[in-house]
C-alpha cells in the first residue's frame, strides 16, 4: 500500500523554516516532491544524482528524449551557466521570476540536465517554491504533472492524481496563472519560441534587442560607417547576418545633427567600408529629430559637440542613453575633405570603439 505523502500548506510568500527543512530532507534523500509554481504544479527531484532523476522520469513516464528543466529561485543562479550573453540577461531582467523557460547553451555545468549541449532553466515566481529552491545546496529538476494526458495540473490534488505518489506535497492552492510557461531557445544564431504561453516572440525581441543610434554632423561619413560596422559587429556576436539582426529585436540607425536629408554616403566612406564587405550604397542622410531620439536605447555620438547637442534635446530621464562612441572619451576624428587614408583611419577608430561597445549588446 502506498503511503500518503506529507502535505504542507504554503502561500505565495517566503516559506517557513519547517517547510524548507522537510523539502530538503525529502529531496536530499532522493525523494520526489510536488511543488506549486505561478503557472502549474510540477514534480521535483534533485538533479545532481542519477537515481532521483530516474525516479522522476519513471513517475512522470517521460522518455529519455524528453529533458527536464532546471528550476531556480533566483535569477542570479544563471551565473552558474556563465558565460550568459547580455541579450539573455536583458530578457531575464524583464521576465524572471516568471512564466518563461529558457533553453540555453549548457556549457557542461549540469550534465544530467543537458541534452545535445542545451539546458532548460526557469526561475519560478511562486515565492514559497522559490524560497525552497534558493535554500537547497543542489540543483533541482521539475517537470509538469500531466502524465495522464489530462492537461497540466492546476492544483495539488490534480498533481497527485496525475503522478500517483510523492513523498512530499507543497499545497499552494490553485495555480495563479493555470497554464504552462512559454519556452524559448536562445543561442548563437537562434531565437526560437518552442512553446508560446503568456510571452510571445515579439515580446522577447523587445526585451532582448536594442535600438542603437549613431550620430555625427552630416550623416555622410562617420555615423554611416559606424552604423555599417556596428551591424557587422552585432551580427558576429549574435551568430547571424547583418540583414537578420532585426529578427533578434535590434534596430541600428545613423543620423546627423545638421544633416541634409537624402544625401548619399561620401565616396571614401563607401570605398573604405567596401573593404570590410559592407555596402553603404543605399545610405541616405537623415537628420536627428528631437521627437525621435527618445526611442533609442543607446545613442553613440562621434564627438563631445554632438553629445552636447543631443543632451540639449533629450529629457533628463533619457540623458544617460546618450554617450560618446569611444568608451575612453575621445572624439572620433572627422575625415571630411581628406584623402581616403583619413577615412580608413577614422573607420579603424570606430571599429575599435565598437569592439568594446558590442560587449554590452549581445
Amino acid at each position: 500500500m502506498t503511503r500518503a505523502p506529507r502535505t504542507i500548506d504554503v502561500r505565495d510568500e517566503e516559506p517557513s523554516a519547517e517547510c524548507v527543512r522537510l523539502a530538503r530532507d525529502v529531496l536530499e534523500a532522493g525523494g520526489l516532491a510536488i511543488v506549486p509554481t505561478e503557472t502549474v504544479y510540477g514534480l521535483a527531484a534533485r538533479a545532481d544524482q542519477d537515481a532521483p532523476l530516474a525516479a522522476l522520469r519513471a513517475r512522470c513516464r517521460r522518455s529519455t528524449a524528453q529533458p527536464f528543466t532546471w528550476h531556480v529561485g533566483d535569477p542570479a543562479a544563471l551565473d552558474a551557466l556563465a558565460p550568459v550573453s547580455p541579450y539573455v540577461r536583458r530578457i531575464v531582467a524583464r521576465y524572471w521570476p516568471g512564466p518563461l523557460t529558457l533553453i540555453l547553451p549548457g556549457h557542461g555545468r549540469h550534465p544530467r540536465l543537458e541534452q545535445a549541449g542545451w539546458i532548460g532553466v526557469r526561475c519560478v515566481a511562486h515565492r514559497a517554491t522559490a524560497g525552497v529552491l534558493q535554500a537547497l545546496p543542489f540543483p533541482v529538476a521539475v517537470t509538469s504533472c500531466d502524465t495522464q494526458g489530462s492537461g497540466p495540473a492546476r492544483d495539488a490534488a490534480a498533481a497527485l492524481r496525475s503522478v500517483g505518489a510523492a513523498e512530499l506535497v507543497l499545497d499552494g492552492g490553485p495555480a495563479r496563472l493555470g497554464e504552462p510557461s512559454s519556452v524559448a531557445r536562445i543561442g548563437r544564431g537562434e531565437l526560437t519560441l518552442l512553446r508560446e504561453g503568456l510571452i510571445d516572440l515579439r515580446q522577447l525581441r523587445q526585451a532582448g534587442g536594442l535600438r542603437l543610434g549613431f550620430v555625427c554632423t552630416g550623416n555622410t561619413c562617420r555615423s554611416p560607417m559606424a552604423e555599417g560596422l556596428a551591424r557587422a559587429a552585432l551580427a558576429e556576436r549574435l551568430g547571424t547576418t547583418p540583414g537578420s539582426i532585426e529578427d533578434f529585436g535590434f534596430v541600428v540607425r545613423s543620423m546627423g545633427v545638421h544633416a541634409a536629408e537624402g544625401e548619399p554616403a561620401s565616396k571614401h566612406a563607401l570605398s573604405v567600408l567596401a573593404d570590410h564587405g559592407i555596402d553603404l550604397g543605399g545610405h541616405r542622410a537623415r537628420a536627428a529629430q528631437e521627437e525621435d531620439l527618445e526611442r533609442y536605447d543607446r545613442l553613440y555620438c562621434m564627438t563631445q559637440g554632438h553629445l552636447d547637442a543631443l543632451l540639449a534635446w533629450l529629457p533628463a530621464h533619457r540623458a544617460a542613453n546618450a554617450m560618446l562612441l569611444d568608451p575612453n572619451g575621445r572624439n572620433v576624428s572627422d575625415p571630411i575633405g581628406g584623402p581616403r587614408e583619413a577615412y580608413r583611419r577614422t573607420a579603424e577608430q570606430i571599429r575599435e570603439a565598437l569592439e568594446q561597445r558590442a560587449l554590452d549588446w549581445a
